[in-house]
């Protein structure tokens, strides 16, 4: 479990120092900002979507490490999916970070280096924010999303 624990750390430290996607999209048709006042994350999300499919999606903004490796991996994770794809990986990804009852694993890739955030409830807004972001993006809402 320790070696788990340690590669899990070493992902998330990865796309902290590396984000992948971390750029501004020129013609971006959906774009949706977030804020945790906790923690002091902000992002912006920018997408690209083209016949119900998410082309394009990066992000920029200034987070803790876990709020920028789990938009990182929310960019890499939802590019080249439709937009009903990218809403159910939203809601099956938010139930394993937020619901204690949910079990650990997932069928969720990458993204399951982030469950055990769950066990942090103050780290839980750090991991959804870019997600919450996410959706509203998909959704064509303008209002900023808070965490609070």
């Amino acid at each position: 479990m320790s070696d788990l624990r340690d590669l899990y750390q070493e992902v998330i430290f990865d796309h902290y120092k590396h984000p992948r996607n971390f750029h501004r999209i020129e013609g971006a048709d959906r774009v949706a900002e977030g804020y945790n006042p906790l923690c002091g994350d902000t992002i912006k999300v920018f997408l690209k979507v083209e016949n119900g499919i998410v082309a394009d999606v990066g992000f920029e903004g200034c987070g803790c490490a876990i709020s920028t490796a789990s938009a990182s991996l929310m960019t890499e994770a939802v590019k080249g999916r439709t937009v009903a794809e990218a809403e159910r990986l939203f809601g099956e990804f938010h139930a394993m970070i937020t619901d204690p009852k949910e079990p650990a694993h997932h069928d969720l890739g990458k993204l399951e280096v982030l469950c055990g955030v769950k066990e942090f409830p103050t780290r839980v807004k750090c991991a959804t924010l870019a997600w919450h972001t996410l959706h509203n993006a998909l959704e064509g809402k303008a209002e900023p999303v808070s965490t609070e």
